[in-house]
């Protein structure tokens, strides 16, 4: 992959309470003015447990959420109802109060088969408005994001912009479950991005990451990288 020499923005907070209402209103300005200019907005967003107080924070902005639509980077090949999934932390955090109006497309279907729900999610994604207004990325310690993880079976394609599939199949040793996870094609598209860590560790991680070695050693580097001219790294 091509490096930029542009650098992400960084909005730093004290902590993740002050990050969270900042956050949301910059996701909320973006999204209405997509709505404003395009008629609808995507918004992708990633799972675990650092959004969450974002996920409120955004919900509570009142927008036309009408006209946005809002799908996962990636989810774990579980029920609906386990408390791992993505999409029921989606539910139970974001898609109420005034977002409770927008429309939700899961990426996994834990009732097909693998082969079926591999292909109904790339489907879904395609009949999205494309490319996404705004991406929200997380990263764990060992530099992943999405289901991007190091050692990934699938992770080549993944992180490839010309990647020949929206959605991909993920198995990893730093993954419990099977996953599915959107490929660069989708995510390094996006008109803006959002890279949101919280903790010391995370930060040390981030630092690393800057600095030189594979991406696939450290998958957020493709974030880094790629996308640096359109990514604010918003950091408690």
């Amino acid at each position: 992959m091509t490096l930029t020499l542009a650098k992400p923005q960084r909005r730093e907070f004290a902590d993740g309470a002050a990050l969270a209402p900042a956050f949301a209103q910059w996701t909320a300005n973006l999204l209405q003015k997509s709505v404003d200019e395009r008629g609808e907005a995507l918004l992708i967003v990633s799972g675990g447990t650092t959004p969450k107080r974002f996920f409120a924070a955004l919900a509570l902005s009142a927008i036309d959420w009408a006209r946005v639509t809002i799908t996962l980077a990636d989810e774990r090949c579980v029920p609906d109802d386990n408390p791992r999934s993505n999409a029921r932390l989606l539910r139970e955090t974001l898609l109420r109060d005034h977002a409770a109006a927008a429309r939700f497309a899961p990426l996994a279907d834990s009732r097909l088969a693998p082969e079926q729900e591999l292909a109904a999610a790339n489907a879904r994604i395609a009949d999205l408005p494309l490319p996404a207004d705004v991406v929200v990325l997380g990263m764990g310690d060992d530099g992943h994001t999405a289901s991007w993880f190091p050692g990934a079976d699938n992770l080549a394609e993944a992180i490839d912009p010309g990647a020949r599939t929206l959605v991909l199949p993920m198995r990893a040793p730093g993954a419990p479950e099977p996953r599915l996870t959107l490929t660069a094609r989708v995510i390094l598209r996006a008109r803006a991005l959002a890279l949101h860590i919280e903790g010391a560790d995370k930060l040390k991680t981030l630092e690393r990451a800057f600095g030189p070695g594979p991406i696939e050693e450290m998958p957020i580097r493709a974030a880094l990288r790629e996308t640096a001219g359109r990514l604010t790294i918003f950091s408690a």
